[in-house]
């Protein structure tokens, strides 16, 4: 017999594992919302420990989603499209990413953007200045950058 068992958590319990689960690091509502259906807590449960979270500031989705921001385009170097799509798949409401996208100075975005392009550049194997200029752009949209910047910079660097 080879039963898999299941660890059973009381209320308390539960509330404990999650805080040390966000106290980690910022968590999205919806993250925790799995970990506590993992745990097989049922839904009057999951909501009580939820406002607990948040009551005691150990769930804040202005906060994930501001820490999301920074990360993602300081360590990634992603563009402001796929943050903001990123963050949609975790269930952050458009008020809230619109706050969080204020996170990225305008200045460092551009300079981000050269930097990525400038590197990218440097690696394409492609003699057609057009095909290099047209992986750039695709490299550079799929990074999430705004098309009109894309191009913008693409056209200085093969004009």
């Amino acid at each position: 017999m080879n039963k898999t068992t299941h660890k059973s958590y009381t209320v308390k319990e539960a509330t404990v594992k999650l805080m040390q689960f966000c106290a980690y690091r910022d968590r999205s509502h919806k993250e925790v919302e799995e970990k506590l259906k993992e745990m097989k807590m049922i839904p009057a449960a999951q909501e009580q420990i939820i406002i607990q979270l948040m009551q005691e500031n150990f769930l804040n989705e202005e906060r994930f989603a501001r820490s999301f921001v920074r990360g993602k385009f300081r360590i990634k170097k992603w563009g402001r499209i796929k943050i903001k799509q990123e963050l949609k798949l975790k269930d952050i409401s458009n008020p809230i990413i619109k706050i969080a996208l204020t996170e990225i100075d305008e200045d460092d975005y551009r300079s981000t953007l050269h930097e990525v392009a400038e590197k990218k550049s440097k690696l394409i194997k492609e003699s057609n200045p057009f095909k290099k200029k047209k992986k750039l752009a695709d490299h550079l949209l799929r990074r999430g950058y705004e098309a009109s910047l894309v191009y913008e910079i693409t056209d200085n660097y093969f004009s």
